[in-house]
């Protein structure tokens, strides 16, 4: 059993940056995938970034490609997504989640392959 607890999420006006931290109030996600997921109003859920559970390789979004860094603090159970050169399309709540196995994720980009989800961190950006 996982629980995550997303947090820093905000208002930020475009071109600004943002870190999101995600940790877990239950359980330990040091040898689990963690992937980051957004979702705007009156859209599907959208890949932002995710890490594999040593943390040696990490993936991006096409939409974030390049504004984006996940990365993990395995010693305080913590994953975390920076963005920066925020844009309005940016705004969203933001989602960590964590697959129900840990170890190797095939699937990292793929939602359904996760089973544990955060509550969720509103990401607001402003013209």
């Amino acid at each position: 059993q996982v629980q995550l607890v997303e947090s820093g999420g905000g208002l930020v006006q475009a071109g600004g940056s943002l870190r999101l931290s995600c940790v877990a109030s239950v359980g330990t996600i040091s040898t689990y995938a963690m992937g980051w997921f957004r979702q705007a109003s009156g859209k599907e859920r959208e890949f932002v970034a995710a890490i594999t559970w040593s943390g040696g390789r990490t993936f991006s979004g096409d939409s974030v490609s390049g504004r984006v860094t996940v990365s993990r603090d395995n010693a305080k159970n913590t994953v975390y997504l920076t963005m920066n050169s925020l844009k309005p399309q940016d705004t969203a709540v933001y989602y960590c989640a964590a697959p129900r196995a840990p170890g190797y994720l095939s699937l990292i980009r793929d939602s359904d392959s996760y089973g544990y989800w955060g509550q969720g961190t509103q990401v607001t950006v402003s013209s």
